[in-house]
């Protein structure tokens, strides 16, 4: 019994740590639909566009690994939370890089449904996600 006690012990630190953390991704999905010049919502939802589908899924995937990265790295919750804000923005700088250097005409492409953008963009997000991960583990 004891045993499983033990192994329970740190529930209510996982609950906190979960909780926070899909209220960053939230967060995350709110703000960079906002930033981004079109709606992805209605681009994947009403559309049914794969450019865009792809797009922002490897931005989600990309935050996602930056905040495991977060939440393994740190050493108490403000921390946790402030590393998952600069995850925030390190996936904003993704696009706002593949946007305003390599591809100025992505979001266009995007809303013409031209996957071979979608799979750029999502491959620079998670690309980004794995790199800002990695450099959270001073």
């Amino acid at each position: 019994m004891d045993a499983v006690l033990d192994s329970i012990a740190g529930l209510g630190n996982f609950a906190l740590y979960f909780a926070i953390s899909i209220a960053l991704f939230f967060v995350f999905k709110v703000v960079y639909a906002f930033v981004t010049p079109h709606d992805e919502w209605q681009l994947v939802k009403e559309e049914k566009s794969t450019a865009a589908a792809i797009g922002f899924g490897g931005a989600m995937i990309g935050f996602s690994i930056a905040l495991a990265g977060a939440v393994s790295n740190s050493e108490f919750l403000i921390d946790y939370v402030i590393w998952g804000v600069v995850a925030i923005v390190a996936q904003l700088l993704a696009f706002a890089l593949l946007r305003f250097t390599f591809m100025p005409k992505i979001a266009e492409r995007i809303k013409n449904n031209e996957v071979s953008a979608g799979i750029m963009l999502g491959a620079m997000s998670v690309a980004v996600g794995m790199i800002n991960a990695a450099c959270m583990t001073y």
